[in-house]
């Protein structure tokens, strides 16, 4: 029997964060439940920061980029003595379930604190899009969106100084970032982890694009290239004059867009059901245009199928 739940926001945060706790809140307190809001995540856990929510504690948050709840990264909670003063925390309020909105790493901690007793439900919170067994994480379109914009606006400059742009995204070890950015935008090249890196194809594509343009566009995720030597090859080896941009940290933040405040909405709600039916290790997916609940486990699996569709159809369009 649910009758208290904690819920808490780990790892990056991302926009629809707080849309998500705000379903979370006021769909246990529709269902007679209480809710405890854990600060700094896992890091709040294990220092016992944690505070009753009520409706109005999630009032006019779901606009609002980030997390209210703030987040933090603790590499200590992978020992059994962190979780286990932790989980006193949890059980000292009366907290007998957890929603743990976050990535992986946010759900192998939620992973761990069931198999310790806790029933957890995991809700998909990260710009990276990474999580296997859902076609779509919460943050994800707001960052994509915010790429995009800024290509755009770099497009106007390269065109008129005939140049040719580089742009480093976000997505830490996974490409969606930058392949979405790139097919939105156009780019002619686009570089990630799961489709390497070549650098005569990329010198061949610039070359072919400044015989007919006036400016180029390469998305680069990062942890793949040093963008500023990127940069001075294609300068040497182009037409192009190349200029390096790292959008960086600019993609996290800002207002969540619609798609981000409603799918973190039903994702919220599908949490505290799936508590209440019992579930304990479990996470909300989205796949196949619905929701299903899915084990930790198998989110975990990282499954690149629809991310490799993407990329042989932007390569189809160069």
């Amino acid at each position: 029997m649910i009758t208290r739940i904690g819920v808490l926001t780990s790892g990056g945060d991302a926009p629809g964060m707080n849309a998500a706790i705000r379903a979370v809140t006021r769909a246990a307190i529709a269902n007679g439940l209480e809710v405890f809001g854990i600060h700094d995540g896992y890091l709040g856990m294990y220092e016992n920061r944690i505070e009753r929510l009520y409706r109005k504690s999630v009032s006019e948050r779901m606009r609002q980029g980030g997390t209210f709840l703030g987040t933090a990264r603790l590499k200590e909670f992978d020992q059994e003595e962190v979780r286990r003063v932790a989980l006193e925390n949890l059980r000292s309020y009366g907290i007998d379930g957890l929603v743990v909105i976050g990535g992986d790493g946010s759900y192998r901690g939620g992973l761990a604190l069931s198999k310790m007793g806790m029933p957890v439900v995991g809700v998909p919170g990260t710009i990276d899009n990474d999580i296997g067994g859902t076609d779509y994480t919460i943050g994800f379109d707001t960052a994509i969106n915010t790429a995009v914009e800024a290509v755009d606006k770099l497009r106007d400059t390269s065109n008129s100084h005939r140049r040719c742009s580089i742009i480093e995204v976000m997505g830490r070890n996974r490409g969606d970032i930058a392949i979405w950015t790139a097919m939105a935008v156009g780019a002619e090249v686009c570089i990630c982890k799961e489709f390497g890196f070549n650098l005569e194809e990329v010198v061949e594509n610039i070359r072919k694009a400044a015989q007919s343009k006036r400016h180029a566009i390469i998305i680069v995720a990062e942890n793949m290239v040093k963008v500023e030597e990127l940069a001075r090859e294609v300068t040497a080896k182009t037409p192009f004059e190349a200029r390096a941009t790292v959008l960086g940290h600019v993609q996290r933040g800002g207002s969540p867009t619609v798609r981000d405040r409603v799918y973190a909405s039903i994702m919220g709600v599908k949490a505290v059901e799936a508590l209440l039916a019992g579930y304990d290790h479990h996470c909300v997916c989205f796949r196949n245009g619905g929701y299903v609940i899915t084990p930790i486990e198998e989110a975990l699996i990282d499954d690149q199928t629809s991310l490799l569709e993407k990329y042989e159809v932007f390569r189809l369009l160069w």
